[in-house]
């Protein structure tokens, strides 16, 4: 009995790349199909049994993420990858809420088309083996937003993105991880405007600016009278957020005692204000975030273990400036553009020179510091080009400790194409040790 043919779509605008393709992927088992517009694309689809569609983003009449929504809705048991050049945030997100399998870059085709493909005929197969199981069909009516604008091709945030997309459906809690700057609180927007909360209430708060002895009544509420000052009933975070989603910034510097309520109102969904014993039902969906090592701050007693777990469900961690610098060029033109407009300043450029200083600096301060000093160039700035000498890095903090002097130290000692510098440095802790 001879093996079953598969039947691969390939819709790309560009034709060299659909005859390279085709002649990579082409087998005795594999037949492809190949259209170079998305109506086209669909039309193929109904009259024909396609198992898997390799589709570019960037498509005519209609893109590539319709493209997708469109086979969701008619073919469902359809498996897709996207391929682009470039894909912005919103792309990556929606199309990993429409269920696609893969999103490859252009340059990387060469190396990576072939295993993604055969991992994705696996799964064709898999599912000719499941005789009698209804394929259930996912999101195809996900509206499109795009709305937030965060900029990031590299590899480590493009994993983000796409967690971003798997997470936001769900209610579970979410932990960021991140060294201050690195994007947490939009990270946190990006979950809820993806999610069936977008059109409630986002409300974020950062507990380590609001004192220990106050931070109890911003989230819960207080009745009047319920300490000195508290001359009228005050609805909390937790009432003004209700169907929402609420994010709670540097975690790791909540108070114990806050820790308890906010432990109640995950397990239950109640909470009582300060000075009252009602009990109040919500339903508030937990983003949180902190540049602390949460299970260290378990271990010191700083921090429920319980809490931790409850907390924990989805955990992200966001790659600090310097382990991503091949997202600098973008990001600099992304401010640099912003903030010409904002201040209704004449157009500008970054030269050559200016970009390599750029992704020369270590960038203690993350994307933020980024930000400052594209607005600190663009102000004293004499020209419409900004060169090398127009770039001026702001005072980065001392270190406070022995421990941050060291650990600076490393970092600057970290070779630049370093993927990890925790891996890094664990692999120095063991050259040492056999040494």
């Amino acid at each position: 009995m001879s093996a079953p043919v598969t039947t691969i779509l390939l819709v790309d605008p560009d034709i060299d790349y659909l005859d390279w393709a085709t002649r990579h992927l082409e087998t005795d088992t594999v037949k492809i199909l190949r259209c170079d517009v998305a109506d086209k694309a669909l039309q193929v689809i109904r009259k024909t049994e396609v198992h898997l569609v390799i589709a570019d983003f960037g498509l005519q009449p209609f893109d590539g993420i319709e493209l997708v929504r469109q086979i969701r809705n008619e073919s469902p048991e359809v498996l897709v990858c996207m391929t682009a050049s470039f894909s912005c945030t919103s792309q990556v997100v929606e199309a990993t809420q429409l269920g696609i399998q893969e999103i490859l870059k252009k340059e990387s085709l060469p190396f990576e088309m072939k295993k993604v493909v055969e991992l994705a005929l696996q799964k064709v197969e898999a599912r000719r083996e499941a005789v009698g199981v209804k394929v259930e069909e996912t999101e195809g009516s996900v509206p499109r937003k795009g709305k937030l604008q965060i900029i990031g091709v590299s590899d480590t945030f493009q994993e983000v993105f796409k967690v971003v997309g798997r997470a936001a459906r769900s209610n579970a809690p979410i932990l960021v991880y991140g060294e201050s700057g690195t994007g947490k609180e939009l990270i946190a927007t990006a979950v809820h405007e993806y999610s069936p909360r977008v059109k409630n209430p986002f409300v974020a708060i950062n507990c380590g600016a609001i004192p220990d002895s106050l931070l109890e009544s911003e989230l819960f509420g207080h009745e009047k009278g319920a300490f000195t000052g508290a001359i009228a009933r005050r609805e909390g975070r937790f009432e003004q957020c209700d169907g929402g989603t609420l994010f709670l910034d540097e975690i790791g510097d909540m108070p114990l005692p806050v820790q308890v309520k906010l432990l109640r109102v995950l397990q239950g969904g109640t909470f009582s204000r300060v000075g009252s014993n009602e009990v109040l039902k919500t339903d508030v969906r937990i983003v949180a975030a902190t540049n602390k090592d949460l299970a260290m701050e378990v271990v010191r007693g700083n921090f429920r273990e319980d809490l931790y777990y409850r907390l924990n469900v989805i955990e992200l961690t966001l790659p600090p400036l310097r382990e991503r610098v091949e997202d600098i060029p973008l990001l600099s033109q992304f401010f640099l553009q912003r903030f010409l407009r904002k201040n209704q300043l004449p157009k500008m450029k970054l030269s050559r020179e200016a970009l390599t200083t750029l992704q020369a600096h270590r960038w203690p301060g993350n994307v933020r510091e980024l930000e400052n000093t594209i607005a600190r160039a663009c102000t004293l700035s004499t020209g419409d080009v900004l060169f090398e000498q127009d770039i001026i890095f702001g005072r980065n903090l001392p270190a406070d400790s022995v421990t941050d002097q060291a650990l600076q130290t490393l970092r600057d000692q970290c070779p630049r194409e370093e993927p990890s510098f925790k891996d890094w440095v664990l692999r120095k802790l063991e050259d040492f040790q056999k040494s």
